[in-house]
């Protein structure tokens, strides 16, 4: 048998090849791979150093924080700030305009920032589901595409800018203006108009991220200052004994607060720390990265042209922009009197932050109750709750989880237990809401007691009409101990210490007149019919 034959000379000759391919291989590296060659396809790392993962990362998560505080404003707004919202926001404007003493104006215009100047005021309903709706489907371009550029980025700041400074006290809040910040340095890391998720010719700018970075330094370090400077409890190390029975992170979940700082953060990580969250193959986006790092690493850039010279000047402007406009909040987080949470300009581009200063020791809550009784200070009447949807009422039922959305009326309602109701205006809107069975303001309830039965307005007589009997209104306010919940009582009412928050609503009275509401006159007969009327007052206008 002949063992040199044509069946044995081509594995012969395969193996020859191939160890010939491999003797100038550096010790270590995998076989085909010799001296300066980089690795390609699946086996493919990506450099450290470059941001353009980064960058699409940073957009899709900002997308989504933007989309859900879209969403709260689309199913809120009209009953907050509406037509007939609990705080109307054209009556806001109207008092800002009165206050200028004019026409619409710069001044007007400045102190509070939003395109509703810009529109019919006739129906502001229209107007607030307009801009939630618009802001909603760029939103959800830029979350599922992962695609934007400057000009989206800015039309979502603007829009949502245009709700936060008619939001009034619902709009508040340290995420409102938070959000704003990072909208505002997320419009500055797109380009202009190409709609690449990889558009090769805009770098994201390092001033830009170092923005992201200064704002989750900021935002950390204002809430670790504020607690030093806070409470005692935090200096015992003891605050967390009460945190989290008090504040019930699950409940009140904070809005979107949470997932909104980790957007920041995202600038923190390069390429090759992100590269993960993309697929490898051939063409992909991680594929694309690698070959414009290798043509970088070979000094092959193409030369920077005038559209890029001139995104370096906006991006040393914004740079110089950010440090003026945080002086103050320096010296703000400087100052033994730190106040956390505040914007120092109207567009809220730079902001200070901080939370949770002073603890709470035990939980308060306001719950809201009707009776159809005729005589409700009679020891028989029946007192009825109204549940809302995520604040804690019923013990029987199980704490929501909702985060990152946000129900704004559940919110307040645990701040208006801190307080009496002459500090909140919008107590008594909400009562006399409650009290005429408004469809409006009860959407932003779980639970009406009375629904399909006569409307929740107290006993009240008016001239031309008969007597009409319904439920009364009252708060009380009920303290519990979450510390000891057993059995299936999530949120029990252990050694109850009430007390009257806002005293029975119009426990007999004529709901006569109001120069605005009314041809009538207000003629009184209860012993105390003054805040009712002005609750019905507040349901009538």
């Amino acid at each position: 048998m002949r063992t040199g034959g044509p069946a044995m000379a081509a594995p012969e000759e395969s193996l020859r090849r191939r160890k010939a391919g491999n003797a100038g291989a550096e010790p270590g590296s995998p076989p085909g791979r010799g001296p300066g060659r980089e690795p390609t396809g699946c086996n493919a790392r990506l450099r450290a150093g470059t941001f353009w993962l980064t960058r699409i990362v940073l957009l899709r998560a900002l997308a989504f924080v933007y989309f859900v505080a879209f969403l709260v404003a689309f199913h809120q707004n009209k009953q907050l700030i509406g037509d007939r919202g609990l705080l109307p926001c054209r009556t806001y404007l109207k008092s800002v305009q009165q206050y200028f003493r004019g026409p619409v104006g710069w001044d007007a215009v400045s102190y509070a920032p939003t395109l509703l100047w810009l529109l019919d005021w006739s129906h502001m309903d229209s107007n607030l589901d307009a801009l939630a709706l618009l802001g909603l489907g760029v939103s959800s371009f830029v979350l599922l595409t992962g695609c934007a550029n400057m000009a989206l980025m800015a039309t979502l700041w603007v829009l949502y800018m245009s709700l936060v400074n008619v939001g009034q006290i619902w709009y508040s809040f340290g995420w409102e203006s938070q959000l704003l910040e990072t909208g505002f340095l997320g419009i500055f890391l797109c380009p202009l108009w190409s709609l690449s998720r990889l558009p090769t010719g805009t770098p994201p700018s390092q001033i830009v991220l170092w923005g992201f970075r200064w704002l989750i330094f900021r935002i950390m370090l204002g809430a670790g200052l504020i607690k030093i400077r806070g409470d005692q409890c935090w200096r015992d190390l003891t605050c967390m004994d009460f945190h989290y029975e008090a504040v019930l992170i699950i409940s009140g979940n904070l809005s979107f607060l949470n997932w909104l700082t980790m957007v920041p953060s995202v600038a923190c990580f390069d390429d090759a720390t992100l590269g993960f969250l993309f697929p490898s193959g051939p063409g992909g986006l991680k594929d694309r990265v690698l070959k414009l790092q290798e043509e970088a690493a070979r000094g092959l850039r193409p030369p920077p042209r005038y559209g890029y010279m001139v995104r370096r000047a906006v991006h040393v402007a914004l740079g110089i922009l950010v440090a003026w406009l945080s002086v103050p909040v320096v010296v703000n987080l400087l100052s033994p009197t730190q106040v956390m949470n505040t914007s120092f300009n109207p567009l809220r581009i730079v902001n200070t932050y901080g939370a949770f200063g002073s603890i709470t020791k035990e939980r308060t809550e306001v719950i809201l109750q009707g009776t159809a009784s005729l005589n409700a200070s009679m020891p028989d009447a029946v007192w009825e709750d109204y549940e809302f949807k995520c604040k804690p009422g019923d013990p029987g039922r199980r704490l929501c989880l909702i985060s990152p959305y946000h129900y704004r009326l559940d919110w307040l309602m645990w701040f208006a237990a801190f307080q009496t109701y002459e500090h909140h205006e919008w107590i008594l809107h909400l009562a006399g809401k409650l009290l005429a069975n408004d469809a409006t303001a009860l959407s932003l309830l779980a639970l009406n007691p009375f629904e399909n039965r006569a409307p929740p307005s107290a006993r009240h007589l008016t001239w031309d009409g008969p007597v009409l009997c319904g439920p009364l209104l009252r708060e009380d306010r009920h303290h519990g101990e979450p510390k000891n919940v057993t059995g299936h009582r999530h949120w029990p009412r252990l050694g109850p210490k009430t007390e009257r928050f806002l005293p029975p609503t119009v426990p007999l009275g004529f709901w006569c007149n109001y120069s605005h509401c009314s041809p009538r006159v207000p003629v009184t007969l209860g012993a105390v019919p003054d805040l009712g009327e002005m609750a019905l007052l507040h349901s009538r206008c």
